[in-house]
Order: C-alpha cells, then sequence, then structure tokens
C-alpha cells in the first residue's frame, strides 16, 4: 500500500476544481490554524469527554500532518476558506489481516451543515481507503448525538458489538 502520495499528487489523479467549488482536498501543514479551529468546535459542542485546548489539539493535528503514514485529514474547502473536515488514521487489525482506519473529528462547520457537504467528506474517505486497500473503517462519533448516528447510518455504517473504552494516560507533555 503506497501512503507516501502528498496531497499535491493525490489532487493531480483527476481532481480538478473550479473557482471557490467546494472540494475535498488533504490537509498540509500550511491548514493547521484552520483545522484547529475546526475541533475547538466540535470539542467544545461535544458530550465531555473532550475538553477543547487550542495547545492539544494543535500538537495532534500536527502530529499528523507531520507523518502521512500515521495518518491524513482530509477537509472541505473552497477558494476562501476550509469549512470541514475529517481524521483518518492507520493501523492493523489482525481480525481484518490488513491496514484499516480509524475515523475520528468527522466536522462540518455549522454555516455549512445540511448541504451535502459531510457525505461528500465520506464519500472521499470511502474512496481513499478503496483505492489504498483498507479493509474497514471504524468511526467514533459521540453517543449523545442521534443526529449524528443517523447521518452515519445513512452513509452506510452500523453499529458494532464492539465498545468502545479506554485508560488515559497522563504524561509530562
Amino acid at each position: 500500500m503506497d501512503l507516501a502520495k502528498t496531497s499535491e499528487e493525490l489532487l493531480s489523479e483527476g481532481e480538478h476544481h473550479t473557482a471557490d467549488k467546494p472540494r475535498v482536498e488533504m490537509a498540509t501543514l500550511d491548514d493547521l490554524a484552520a483545522l484547529t479551529e475546526l475541533v475547538m468546535d466540535l470539542f467544545s459542542m461535544s458530550s465531555g469527554d473532550f475538553q477543547p485546548d487550542r495547545e492539544v489539539q494543535e500538537r495532534g493535528i500536527r502530529l499528523i500532518l507531520e507523518e502521512p503514514s500515521r495518518g491524513r485529514i482530509a477537509v472541505l474547502r473552497n477558494d476562501d476558506q476550509i469549512f470541514g473536515m475529517v481524521n483518518m488514521l492507520f493501523t492493523i487489525s489482525t481480525a481484518r489481516g490488513g491496514f484499516v482506519i480509524l475515523m475520528e473529528d468527522v466536522v462540518i462547520h455549522p454555516h455549512h451543515r445540511g448541504q451535502g457537504y459531510g457525505t461528500m467528506l465520506l464519500d472521499h474517505v470511502v474512496e481513499f481507503a478503496r483505492q489504498k486497500q483498507f479493509l474497514r473503517i471504524t468511526l467514533l462519533t459521540d453517543k449523545i448525538s442521534a443526529e449524528s448516528q443517523e447521518f452515519f447510518k445513512k452513509q452506510g455504517f452500523e453499529y458494532s458489538n464492539m465498545i468502545p473504552m479506554r485508560c488515559l494516560i497522563e504524561t509530562d507533555q
């Protein structure tokens, strides 16, 4: 699986845009500030599992953008702004015997919701997964957000028998 392609190479594979038409592209470090703002907005609306912390969110996004083999962030943008994003982290599943994606931070700016942009982003993720031969996409979404869950179900996601659990590790970062 070739994960070494740059966002420019991915764009040149048939993705051309007209001026100011919304499009999905892979994020670069130049997008760090806009992505941090979107994640801050997302966490400020979340169920309480996450506390917005600009420094922490920026560090996490930077870690992904600096090393494409860890994951990718796809953004929804026009010529002026980024108004949506999805975070795809790469790992290996022994159950599937290959590479899989853990998808988080699916967010569309509130002013742009209800216009099909979330579907546009998810279609991009699914196509990316197919092209790169990923075997599964696992989604983490807020348990209390029935609206989000219904959206993802319409996009082909289904509930799993697996229950996410976690152990937070405190470090000196």
